[in-house]
């Protein structure tokens, strides 16, 4: 097709390409197992199939599109239904269209003016959320806290340590910056996030206490309580504690009933990190995880791990939504109008970090439109039966060993040969092609990580993939 002698796409233009564009990606989805899991390319392969300079003049759409075919080798297959590395990122058919139509309307939510249904649908879908999960009701909209979309559980952690800093200063730190006196607390296990936000919230990782886990890896709240007495003794102000639901490493479970006891105890702003494991509770016998919820000054989950939703949609609920808005706002002249004078509207740019927000909710609407509350307990239940059978078939095997408890869908398995023969089976593994997977480190033994929650993975999958495992270790026995 030539290009149009217009500046600009037409939307003739624009109908004919964005129709090749689906056709590709739905092609892309029809044949992903065709795909090598794990790229295997060089660093460097990538750059160098393409000119140095940009083109200075424009291209065709069809020219753009063919140059996919040079960027494929190096792209890691994150939505192959053998993806087993770190945690899913599960999409789905709904919400890459409820994010295409929301890249479309290319919309600024940063207050309720700019778009009254960028904030208004937001709300209300994470209400929707409160009462699917049963979640406390204080993290409602019509209550005194309420719930926001961030990009990640990362930027929740963080923008939940800042409300702490400012509450428990009584606003201090953001007129005249850290003191130096604040501390805060979370596990050994934890996500290196809360790590990268208390050196951005000027807390300083000095003053960050490592809490040791017990024997499930889960936090240690006996030894949680010594530290934080230990501080006030020494004239230090502990000022939040994170805990977490479903750790990066095993899927631990750090017990929310006691830790939360312990925060009232002292006053400190409890946070809830469930990045993963959050969409378990959609189905009711599951809601153990979050046992002491209700404890929680604010909680965070990732409907783009494992509610097909795709990247990036982080769920971020608080209590007292004046707590975080009070360290969050800020408001030059140029963005007062009426409604947010009013008192009547959210504005979620004080909810967050950015002030340009997109419009993440419609993809997150669209995939709960579309499956429907009983869909997505269907999607998480399969995930979790096909996790205990693959557990079981590890389990029957006795050249390998479980590592820790499999209260979700991840499993932490070694060869009993020790680190170095595990290593080598998790490079060929991942040298295959056929799978890939990560590893971590428990008790200093070297472990692999297998971890379940693909949109498209099937009992099939796991079975394939557990064969080629033993397929890989009677090759290196015979070595």
């Amino acid at each position: 097709m030539k290009k149009s002698s217009n500046l600009h796409m037409t939307t003739d233009e624009f109908r004919e390409q964005g129709h090749k564009v689906i056709d590709w990606i739905a092609d892309y989805y029809e044949n992903i197992e065709d795909y090598p899991v794990l790229s295997q390319v060089q660093p460097g392969d990538i750059r160098s199939k393409f000119p140095n300079k940009a083109p200075n003049k424009g291209r065709t759409h069809e020219e753009i599109l063919s140059d996919m075919n040079q960027i494929m080798p190096g792209i890691t297959h994150w939505q192959s239904p053998n993806f087993y590395a770190f945690f899913p990122c599960a999409t789905s058919g709904p919400a890459i269209l409820g994010d295409l139509i929301s890249t479309g309307l290319g919309i600024n939510g940063m207050n309720w003016a700019t778009s009254p249904a960028c904030t208004e649908i937001e709300t209300h879908v994470l209400d929707w959320l409160v009462d699917m999960m049963a979640l406390p009701q204080k993290f409602k909209s019509n209550s005194t806290g309420g719930g926001v979309l961030q990009d990640t559980a990362s930027s929740s952690s963080l923008v939940a340590l800042i409300a702490a800093r400012e509450k428990v200063s009584n606003g201090e730190i953001n007129q005249n910056g850290c003191k130096g006196d604040l501390t805060v607390y979370t596990s050994i296990q934890a996500h290196s996030s809360i790590e990268k936000a208390v050196r951005i919230a000027g807390i300083g990782k000095n003053n960050m206490r490592l809490v040791d886990v017990d024997d499930t890896f889960a936090m240690d709240t006996n030894h949680l309580k010594i530290l934080i007495e230990t501080d006030i003794t020494n004239g230090l102000t502990p000022a939040y504690v994170c805990a977490t639901v479903g750790t990066t490493s095993s899927t631990a479970l750090d017990p929310l009933s006691e830790i939360g006891s312990i925060c009232r105890e002292f006053g400190i702003w409890f946070h809830v990190d469930a990045a993963m494991a959050g969409p378990a509770a959609l189905c009711p016998e599951y809601r153990f995880i979050h046992d002491g919820i209700e404890l929680a000054d604010s909680y965070t989950f990732n409907p783009h791990k494992w509610m097909l939703t795709n990247f990036d949609c982080s769920v971020f609920y608080v209590a007292d939504r004046s707590a975080l808005i009070n360290a969050m706002s800020v408001l030059p002249e140029y963005l007062k109008n009426k409604a947010t004078e009013s008192g009547a509207v959210y504005d979620l740019r004080d909810w967050g970090i950015p002030l340009g927000r997109r419009f993440r909710a419609l993809k997150l609407w669209n995939v709960i439109n579309y499956y429907g509350v009983e869909g997505l307990q269907t999607f998480i239940r399969e995930h979790m039966d096909n996790t205990q059978t693959l557990r079981s078939w590890i389990e029957s095997d006795e050249r390998f060993e479980i590592m820790a408890k499999t209260p979700l869908t991840l499993i932490c398995f070694r060869h009993k040969n020790g680190d170095a023969f595990t290593q080598e089976l998790l490079n060929q593994i991942n040298e295959s092609g056929k799978a890939y997977m990560t590893h971590t480190k428990l008790n200093d033994q070297y472990v692999i990580r297998f971890s379940v929650g693909q949109s498209t993975t099937t009992l099939n999958h796991l079975k394939s993939t557990w064969d080629l495992i033993v397929r890989i270790v009677e090759e290196m026995e015979k070595i």
